[in-house]
């Protein structure tokens, strides 16, 4: 894994892609901390951090666009792939190497706080807490990129896929809260989830048995809350879309309030699409 870690990290300053990420988040957060901190005169650093937040649906997508796209393009994929190294190896090693560049420069913005704290009130705990979320938050979206990335062959598309898949982890929380949230809604989409569900094991398996009998078992496990509790399906399509919600976990670190959840959350979140990743390329490296 190492030398995976350490091959990526030198691609990343032996290719204009490193210097690309990193010059267009350092140029952006620089006007955002020039225009909300330094001209006003405001000590308000968590506005900065929010203005940051929004800068990583464009950067994230840049920092993981090549990571298995060009190997694909170029074909040496299955070089790697043939290697003494494993595919977890491989995964996470490029991972690692995305998330170091990652952290480097999100610690440049570290002197940002510190030019507010010697000038300024600044908000330790608020300050501090957001960082601890900007680790955590960046690890998951770089999973998300890695799964882009190894599911497409050109840079750009990684790179647009990435950013749109963001997006709509960036826009769950707005679209809960204009969906319905009644009885008859909740039921409806509980209906909708199992058949997703049906519908997957039936593209992988081609086992119809196997889908009517998850069918069978979802449409019993609805009738039987429907039954025992209506109150499960008030709101459901809410509380299912806030599962997957980064940012609104983020929040409480943004406040100085660390969660043991959320932390945990985070993790499981990067380690599931990291295990994504590792099943797709092995998909792909035996058909």
């Amino acid at each position: 894994m190492m030398a995976i870690l350490k091959r990526e990290l030198k691609s990343y300053f032996l290719t204009p892609i490193g210097y690309l990420y990193m010059g267009f988040f350092l140029l952006v957060a620089g006007v955002f901390f020039t225009f909300g901190n330094l001209l006003p005169r405001s000590s308000y650093f968590t506005s900065f951090l929010s203005g940051v937040l929004f800068v990583y649906l464009f950067a994230i997508p840049l920092l993981t666009m090549r990571l298995f796209s060009e190997e694909r393009r170029q074909r040496t994929d299955q070089l790697l792939l043939t290697s003494p190294v494993s595919i977890p190896e491989i995964v996470l090693g490029k991972f690692l190497a995305a998330y170091a560049v990652y952290l480097l420069t999100l610690a440049v913005t570290v002197m940002y706080a510190l030019v507010v704290g010697i000038h300024g009130d600044l908000a330790v705990w608020e300050t501090l807490g957001s960082y601890i979320g900007f680790i955590l938050l960046g690890a998951s979206y770089i999973s998300v990129g890695v799964f882009v990335s190894a599911g497409t062959e050109n840079q750009l598309t990684s790179a647009l896929v990435s950013f749109f898949s963001l997006l709509i982890i960036w826009l769950i929380d707005p679209i809960s809260q204009a969906v319905p949230s009644d009885l008859a809604a909740g039921i409806v989409s509980a209906a909708v989830l199992v058949g997703a569900v049906c519908g997957y094991l039936y593209i992988n398996t081609r086992n119809r048995y196997l889908a009517a009998g998850a069918a069978f078992l979802g449409a019993l496990i609805i009738a039987a809350l429907y039954f025992v509790d209506k109150g499960v399906y008030i709101g459901f399509i809410r509380k299912f879309l806030g599962w997957f919600s980064l940012n609104k976990r983020y929040e409480s670190f943004s406040m100085g309030i660390l969660k043991i959840d959320s932390l945990v959350y985070y993790v499981s979140f990067s380690g599931l699409f990291l295990f994504l990743t590792v099943r797709l390329i092995e998909k792909r490296r035996w058909n």
